[in-house]
């Protein structure tokens, strides 16, 4: 089975799209290897591309206070995005640059094995669940890719601009602490045959 550190080798100075032009740092993903919960986003913002870590902005403070509703520390858990390099102006992601940088996130999916695979916002969850339905109609639900347990939430930067969202966010953080001590202990082997 693949380690972290052998994507993070293949990965590179990635030169793969024309993101690697305008970035400062590859944000590949940071936490525990072996997290039972891998929070997956959509892309670099500035602050993160500055510190070549995901969710360090107002997002990831938010998204710190959320974990706690789940009972979780943001070290205990695997953060990552679909993409590895900040879109200029933080544009959505482009087709081809999602196809250059999937392999790379299917394969810390693969290390981490994690139980559960939170999705956060649109991009994430319609790439990890390969769907079109949005995130407003999918948020609140437990759904199955492969053998991997996903819940799709709304992204903590919507709530900071869309309050409304806030309680549903820490309600489905909530949810995620239940199932995590509904099925402590139950953690599945897996195989390198599982897909994202």
């Amino acid at each position: 089975m693949t380690t972290l550190e052998e994507v993070r080798e293949d990965l590179g100075d990635c030169r793969r799209c024309e993101l690697c032009e305008g970035r400062a740092n590859i944000v590949f993903g940071v936490g525990d290897p072996h997290a039972r919960v891998m929070i997956i986003g959509e892309a670099p913002g500035k602050n993160e591309d500055i510190q070549g870590e995901p969710f360090v902005g107002a997002a990831g403070k938010f998204l710190n206070e959320l974990l706690g509703e789940a009972g979780l520390k943001r070290e205990e858990i695997y953060i990552a995005n679909i993409l590895k390099c900040r879109p200029p102006q933080n544009r959505d992601p482009k087709v081809n640059e999602i196809e250059v940088c999937a392999p790379y996130l299917r394969e810390q999916v693969r290390a981490i094995h994690p139980d559960y695979l939170v999705t956060l916002g649109n991009f994430a969850t319609k790439f990890i669940l390969k769907t079109e339905c949005g995130i407003t109609n999918m948020r609140g639900n437990v759904l199955q890719a492969g053998r991997f347990a996903v819940i799709p939430m709304f992204h903590p930067a919507a709530a900071i601009y869309d309050r409304s969202k806030v309680d549903l966010l820490r309600q489905d953080f909530r949810m995620l602490g239940t199932l995590l001590v509904e099925n402590d202990g139950k953690r599945s082997k897996g195989s390198e045959h599982d897909e994202v």
